[in-house]
């Protein structure tokens, strides 16, 4: 039995303490441990963060429902203006001067040129089942090239469907160098034809059955050539060209 049992060599309390070993390329005598000989940690620089799918798939459908509407709602705006035009057939009104008068025409003391002249209108309404209501601010103005010779104010009215209605302005007016424009006009009135230019410009709102509209403004005029400024005669129109639109 006893020969079966090891014995383990007892540890020699006498013997020296044993040395810590050294890291090759340190002496002994360095006290710096060799945890502190690590190289320094590097800092981890945070990653950005990218914006979540679900958010970006939340503004897209944003954008396209935006998107979306608008184009619906232009598709009803388009859909509607086309349904009212071939209800209704909507038309410009026309005019044409049927004559035209001056009763007076004179060089003033402080050389201005005063001017009257009498007008004659004819406005007509060619719309089946649209109303014309002529508002305040409407104006009848006649021009000798760049220069205004005289103006006047169109009537408010309504005018009804197909309607012709007949107008008689009175228009009046001073300028500045009247000498010098009225040498001019004697001059072109020599020749027979005096370019004459009568412009409008009248607020006008439209009815549609029984809705009123928002004013538009009717803007054109008419170029005449007549034969002669003479006063308290009826002045002959030989050629007419009117143009007129509608602004909104």
């Amino acid at each position: 039995m006893a020969e079966n049992q090891r014995v383990h060599p007892a540890a020699d309390i006498e013997a020296p303490p044993t040395k810590p070993l050294v890291p090759h390329g340190l002496s002994p005598s360095d006290k710096t441990s060799p945890i502190q000989q690590r190289p320094p940690l590097q800092r981890a620089i945070p990653a950005i963060q990218a914006t979540p799918a679900k958010k970006r798939s939340c503004c897209c459908k944003c954008v396209c429902w935006t998107i979306s509407l608008l184009v619906l709602l232009l598709i009803i705006i388009a859909a509607t203006a086309g349904i009212l035009y071939l209800v209704f057939r909507p038309k410009l009104p026309n005019y044409s001067i049927d004559n035209l008068s001056i009763t007076d025409l004179r060089l003033n003391f402080d050389m201005t040129l005063y001017a009257r002249f009498n007008v004659k209108i004819t406005a007509k309404n060619p719309n089946e089942k649209i109303g014309i209501y002529y508002e305040k601010g409407g104006k009848l103005s006649v021009w000798y090239t760049k220069t205004r010779l005289c103006e006047g104010s169109l009537p408010n009215f309504y005018q009804g469907h197909q309607n012709k209605t007949v107008l008689n302005v009175a228009l009046t007016g001073q300028t500045q160098y009247g000498n010098t424009l009225l040498t001019a006009l004697q001059e072109q009135q020599q020749t027979g034809q005096i370019p004459l230019d009568l412009k409008v410009d009248a607020p006008v709102a439209i009815k549609l059955g029984k809705l009123k509209l928002r004013k538009v403004r009717v803007l054109g005029g008419c170029l005449l050539v007549v034969d002669s400024l003479s006063t308290n005669n009826l002045i002959s129109i030989k050629a007419s060209n009117c143009k007129f639109r509608l602004k909104l």
